[in-house]
């Protein structure tokens, strides 16, 4: 998955949904709910709140790990497992929205988890 395509939803009608409160859903079991969810072209993500799962952290997600939304039960469902979500870039919000080179980290990660790299980052 290219750089560009890791920000961008696969469903151009994603982008135009209110995402907020969705439960989402790794390959594995649930891991929160969305607080944010961001549709700007090329840079589009959730901001995920983990609950109790790990210890009310928030984790980011770029919207092309979606892998389908069932919009009648307010769930999204993504291609990564919760270990790989919670093994993720820690979340500072406003060191990710000033600092491009903090967003290549995400890009990175989430990119080689797609490719079966991670391990080598």
């Amino acid at each position: 998955m290219a750089m560009m395509e890791i920000w961008t939803y696969r469903e151009q009608s994603w982008a135009t949904t209110d995402l907020t409160g969705f439960e989402v859903e790794a390959v594995d079991g649930g891991i929160g709910k969305i607080d944010e969810a961001t549709s700007e072209v090329g840079a589009s993500y959730l901001v995920v709140d983990t609950g109790p799962w790990i210890f009310g952290k928030k984790v980011l997600l770029p919207a092309g790990v979606i892998d389908r939304i069932d919009v009648d039960e307010r769930k999204i469902y993504v291609q990564r497992t919760k270990d790989e979500i919670k093994n993720a870039p820690e979340f500072d919000e406003e060191r990710f929205r000033d600092d491009p080179q903090y967003r290549e980290e995400f890009s990175g990660y989430y990119t080689a988890l797609g490719t079966g790299r991670a391990e080598q980052c």
